[in-house]
């Protein structure tokens, strides 16, 4: 019997077969959906889970396992942008927190200010998102340049920060690309850079799998709002495979929250 989806960005409905007798005693997978593995939710946009680590000096001759080769074809799908053709404020310096600061003032036109991104453990980002009083609700976007269905829906947050950030929105964008990767850490500044994320942009610079593991989260794009003194009130992920997540839903719970109608739906 098929089960039908919702796509992410577009709406589209795909239809993936489920096997006709699951197996019994499975603790780690609903019957109806964790036959879907999360490997090909990703191909199909639903979703992202953790990136495979790939060996880097391989034994001469082996084979290499599933995992791998997940991650050598996320790998191999972006591909690298030599330094000198990077923008000049993307090669800079991670920049340094102010002082007691949270997560800063948002930029109101896209053309001002300087895209950064800066490296934070996760109990740094709480603090920063706690630390901002000018905020009314911060909303967070957890993603990965090695995440399609997250690169696919950024412009969604970039347009959220446009229209919102002036009536007491503040956006943060989470990357859970690995920091200890020269790569991955170039190609998300120039990401940033290209969609003109002129917002505050993080970097977890932990373990990878942490920031899944402290968000209880199992893939991203993930969106978290964040209320005063860093009070989660609402979360979208998409861990449901009956009900994935868009950005408009996150839109709406936005607008209902700067309306003062948190319970709206």
């Amino acid at each position: 019997m098929p089960v039908t989806m919702n796509g992410l960005a577009d709406h589209s409905r795909i239809t993936l077969p489920l096997p006709a007798h699951p197996t019994q005693g499975d603790s780690t997978m609903p019957v109806m959906a964790r036959p879907i593995s999360l490997a090909v939710l990703a191909l199909v946009g639903f979703g992202c889970d953790q990136p495979a680590e790939v060996p880097t000096s391989p034994t001469a001759g082996a084979e290499p396992s599933a995992g791998a080769m997940l991650a050598e074809r996320k790998a191999e799908s972006v591909k690298p942008v030599p330094a000198a053709n990077l923008p000049a404020d993307v090669l800079q310096r991670d920049s340094q927190p102010a002082k007691g600061g949270g997560v800063g003032k948002p930029v109101a036109s896209e053309g001002e200010g300087d895209v950064k991104l800066e490296k934070v453990n996760f109990d740094e980002f709480l603090s920063r998102i706690a630390a901002d009083k000018a905020a009314k609700y911060t909303m967070v976007d957890a993603w990965a340049t090695w995440c399609g269905p997250c690169k696919e829906n950024f412009p969604h947050v970039v347009e959220m920060h446009k229209k919102y950030g002036d009536k007491g929105l503040a956006v943060v964008s989470l990357s859970f690309d690995d920091p200890a990767v020269a790569k991955q850490v170039s190609d998300t500044r120039q990401f940033l850079a290209e969609k003109k994320a002129v917002f505050t942009n993080f970097l977890l610079d932990e373990e990878q799998g942490v920031g899944f593991e402290k968000l209880d989260i199992n893939s991203i794009p993930a969106v978290f709002l964040y209320g005063p003194g860093g009070k989660l009130v609402k979360r979208f992920t998409m861990d449901d495979p009956n009900h994935q997540f868009t950005y408009d839903e996150v839109e709406k719970a936005v607008v209902a929250l700067l309306d003062g109608n948190p319970e709206h739906k």
